[in-house]
């Protein structure tokens, strides 16, 4: 874990990046905003403590700065007083906890543990989340919701229609034969004379408001089978 160290007194930046070393953190420390700034645009950080008051861009500006990056990695604010405007100010602007100098280094690793702790967890939420839905073309699946939305208008999909659409969908840009299809979907042997999978890629097809002669999402390769691309 790369965790930024941004304190102008010497002392309390070094003393931090001791305690976070021995909890084999890897640790980019600086004592001028300057410098910092450097670091966040070069290397790939999972955690910032800043102090507030800084020459140059304060923490304040500095934890705004990360946030307009679109960087979501959890900050911490070190400050030598703190007064409710000043926590609902760093709050709005993205930070994600505070600690009042001066401070037990023990209590500053226990926070930052705390803070990868709750980020992981959301990492892993919002991963999940991500995996649950496949969106091609204007097209949204959503697995666990056993839904499927075209532009946003939910199409009314029998519960084999989802699964052959969420099977070519997973396996997308693979051509998919219709024995394959079949044998996944109704877990059954496939047979030469089953023509079952074209009726219901066609009845998916019309439900989607495919053009039979050019289809958007399920093509058919002809001789092979059909694939999502």
């Amino acid at each position: 874990m790369n965790i930024l160290v941004l304190d102008d007194e010497k002392e309390i930046a070094d003393l931090v990046e001791v305690y976070l070393k021995n909890e084999n953190y890897n640790v980019y420390k600086f004592y001028n905003s300057i410098d910092a700034i450097k670091c966040i645009d070069k290397e790939k950080l999972d955690m910032a403590i800043l102090d507030i008051m800084i020459n140059g861009k304060n923490g304040f500006e500095i934890c705004k700065y990360i946030r307009d990056k679109g960087l979501k990695f959890p900050i911490i604010m070190l400050t030598a007083k703190i007064e409710d405007n000043d926590k609902i100010k760093g709050l709005t602007l993205g930070a994600d906890d505070y600690i009042t100098k001066p401070f037990n280094p023990l209590e500053l690793v226990a926070r930052v543990k705390s803070q990868f702790r709750r980020y992981t967890l959301y990492n892993d939420a919002e991963n999940k989340k991500n995996n649950d839905i496949i969106e091609i073309n204007g097209l949204t699946i959503e697995k666990q919701e056993h839904k499927c939305l075209l532009y946003d208008k939910e199409i009314d999909l029998t519960p084999l229609e989802f699964e052959i659409l969420l099977y070519l969908a997973n396996n997308r840009g693979k051509v998919i034969s219709s024995e394959e299809l079949f044998e996944k979907v109704w877990k059954e042997k496939y047979f030469d004379s089953n023509n079952t999978v074209m009726v219901h890629i066609r009845r998916i097809r019309e439900k989607l408001g495919e053009n039979t002669k050019k289809p958007k999402f399920i093509k058919t390769v002809w001789g092979v089978g059909y694939k999502i691309e």
